[in-house]
């Protein structure tokens, strides 16, 4: 009570003295904070959204089993990087030993799984449902290897923040920003630049008429499950970086991806990416005037909005009927 009385007495002295009492940072920094870190955690999701949104364009299906590719991908690295019983490897070779094992098994899942599926004629209802069963397996799989204790990487856990005039952020998150913009870069190019892109691209717009060109459909097809298991793993551990690894925590981000594409035009890479960055901007950018627990909500209803004005999405096309 004494002290509480003496802090009490000491701001009652400094405002009759006309001191300057500290203030937080106002609304323009706040916001452009906010910004910033609605564009590292956007470029986080893009990253994850885009294998997503490619697998849905070349054999339309909606893999609601991709999240837990993210969740397995942060908890390989955690393994190699922090865990107890693993072999203490440096983050940076566990995150390219992690992004490897994402797409082995993007690809293992594939060949034993899908094409299987898709060479008996399963409709893509009974596919959809398969996912949601491929995903409570792969999910309860982690549980029991990983556990339900969060966990941190041994590495750039506790850094100091770099002022970048009204806004800072720390060289982790700098770095993982930095490089999920440069592996975005990285996929448009190879979408626009390669053979292979050029035959995902055909496959996207026209499975049978690429199939009739020459191309390798199921090769093409195989290309995609492997990038995007990379992909994802590579946003699981960046996810994991700058949050928590958890043992859900791909499908607490897979209603996000969903959005992204979604919001950006289905089947559309690029469109991904767009919509990915708007709705992580939207979510961080909630949290100046409402409740951070309502971040994902408020990017969901931008979502609703846009569809409402633009149903195709973004960058989406017009589909004609009949």
């Amino acid at each position: 009570m004494f002290a509480l009385f003496l802090v009490m007495l000491t701001a009652t002295t400094a405002s009759a003295q006309g001191e300057e009492v500290p203030h937080g940072p106002g609304f323009g920094a706040r916001a452009l904070q906010a910004l910033l870190d609605g564009i590292q955690f956007g470029v986080i999701i893009a990253i994850t959204a885009v294998g997503l949104s490619l697998i849905f364009g070349t054999i339309h299906l909606i893999n609601f089993a991709h999240g837990e590719l993210v969740t397995i991908g942060a908890t390989f690295a955690f393994f190699l990087n922090a865990s107890p019983s693993g072999p203490g490897w440096q983050l940076i070779p566990a995150a390219l030993a992690a992004v490897v094992f994402g797409a082995l098994l993007g690809g293992a899942i594939e060949r034993g799984v899908w094409r299987p599926l898709r060479a008996r004629g399963t409709g893509l209802i009974n596919l959809f449902i398969v996912t949601i069963g491929l995903s409570l397996l792969l999910r309860h799989v982690v549980l029991v290897l990983y556990g339900t204790r969060p966990g941190s990487y041994a590495q750039y856990d506790i850094q100091s923040v770099i002022d970048l005039g009204p806004v800072g952020i720390t060289p982790r998150d700098l770095t993982v920003t930095l490089l999920s913009v440069l592996v975005l870069l990285g996929v448009a190019a190879l979408l626009q630049k390669t053979r292979i892109g050029t035959a995902i691209r055909a496959v996207s717009v026209n499975r049978d008429l690429a199939e009739a060109s020459g191309i390798n459909v199921q090769r093409v097809v195989l290309v995609v499950w492997m990038l995007g298991g990379a992909l994802a793993a590579l946003g699981g551990v960046f996810f994991g970086l700058v949050e928590i690894v958890t043992w859900d925590m791909g499908f607490k981000l897979l209603l996000l991806m969903f959005a992204g594409i979604i919001l950006g035009g289905l089947g559309s890479a690029y469109g991904a990416m767009v919509g990915s960055l708007v709705i992580g901007i939207v979510a961080q950018m909630s949290t100046l005037w409402f409740p951070v627990d309502l971040q994902y909500a408020w990017a969901l209803l931008a979502l609703i909005v846009v569809l409402l004005v633009r149903p195709q999405g973004i960058l989406g096309r017009r589909e004609r009927v009949g």
